[in-house]
């Protein structure tokens, strides 16, 4: 058993907590002998949530956390201890943007496997630093953008690089939020690197993921003392397909979330559209493929749960570590360069031109 520390309980760290508790059940090929992981520690700040009571996190999707029976669970105040701990295989980092790298680094040291969330930083030399250190340490750094364990996005990117439907001609992607009130650790964009980051990095992880790192980038939008809030851009590959995307945090109160994608293939059109608006999750169009005159909705796997594609993200953490073997979808080069395509598209809105890439 794969045993993990979590490093941060606010919203994401009570999501990766409750994913993980799955993890002996999910993700597992037939005939496998992994025998999964569990959250054997927490490290917070917080007296009453090392005490067990969760009740005051709240995100922007799925329940409340409960009061909960930590008896079983080491309990530390400070992340070097948690990092410390014999007992703890893989240090999982769910804490605020600006203090990914510090703790990152402080756990590879120390012989730990590393799962950190998204962003892996906000600063690219940041990221150049942590992949160092991973390497230098022989441990594993894998960075959580869990976009690909949507099972909408993961049948996106099966396509896209099967050509099932032929080559991509062309794909838009859109995320956008209206600005949280729901976590004072998102209260400073500063510390975010902006939505140009916190948010629209899943775009860009993404669309690295499925169509390789574009030439260069062309983006108009929103700065806010040189921080992304809003973002049109469109990604440039030679002979490639056309590929732009729209992302950030100036929708108004009651469109709290919403993404999707339309992609045009020489066979087929897929589109997907949902999000949450006054309040209700929206499925305003299901994942729709039109081919032929005719328009079918794939069968997709994966749980029904408000946490399945996050213990799919933890359970190829897992198995990476039981394995030895780097997760592609968790590699923290892949998340470095998405990365460096959002601070090209802050240069770019900045200065009116491309920047190359």
């Amino acid at each position: 058993m794969v045993r993990i520390g979590i490093v941060g309980i606010g919203f994401m760290g009570w999501t990766h907590f409750a994913a993980a508790t799955k993890l002996s059940e999910a993700g597992k090929p037939t005939g496998s002998k992994l025998k999964g992981g569990a959250v054997t520690a927490i490290c917070t700040r917080s007296a009453a949530k090392l005490s067990g009571d969760w009740t005051s996190i709240q995100g922007n999707f799925g329940p409340r956390a409960p009061q909960l029976d930590l008896s079983k669970i080491s309990a530390y105040d400070n992340h070097k201890d948690l990092i410390a701990d014999p007992d703890i295989d893989l240090v999982d980092v769910c804490l605020p943007n600006d203090q990914h790298e510090e703790v990152a680094i402080a756990a590879l040291q120390a012989g730990k496997h590393v799962l950190v969330e998204k962003p892996i930083s906000v600063d690219p030399k940041g990221a150049d630093r942590m992949v160092a250190a991973a390497k230098k340490a022989g441990k594993l750094l894998m960075v959580a953008h869990v976009l690909p364990f949507f099972p909408e996005f993961q049948f996106a990117s099966q396509i896209i690089q099967s050509q099932k439907y032929g080559k991509l001609l062309a794909a838009h992607f859109r995320r956008v939020i209206s600005p949280p009130k729901w976590s004072g650790d998102m209260s400073d964009f500063r510390k975010l690197g902006g939505w140009g980051i916190d948010l629209h990095i899943h775009d860009n992880h993404f669309i690295r993921l499925a169509c390789g790192l574009p030439e260069q980038v062309s983006s108009r939008g929103l700065l806010q003392e040189g921080f992304v809030n809003h973002v049109h851009t469109q990604y440039v590959y030679p002979n490639g397909p056309t590929v732009t995307s729209v992302s950030g945090g100036i929708c108004a109160q009651g469109l709290a979330f919403a993404h999707g994608y339309e992609l045009y293939f020489e066979n087929a059109t897929v589109i997907f559209s949902a999000g949450t608006v006054g309040d209700a999750w929206c499925v305003d169009r299901p994942l729709s493929v039109i081919s032929k005159g005719k328009v079918t909705h794939p069968k997709l796997k994966g749980g029904s749960e408000w946490c399945s594609a996050f213990t799919s993200e933890l359970q190829t953490a897992v198995d990476s570590v039981k394995s030895g073997e780097p997760a592609p979808l968790l590699s923290g080069e892949l998340a470095r360069d998405a990365l460096q395509i959002c601070h090209a598209e802050a240069k770019s809105i900045a200065t009116g031109k491309s920047v190359k890439l």
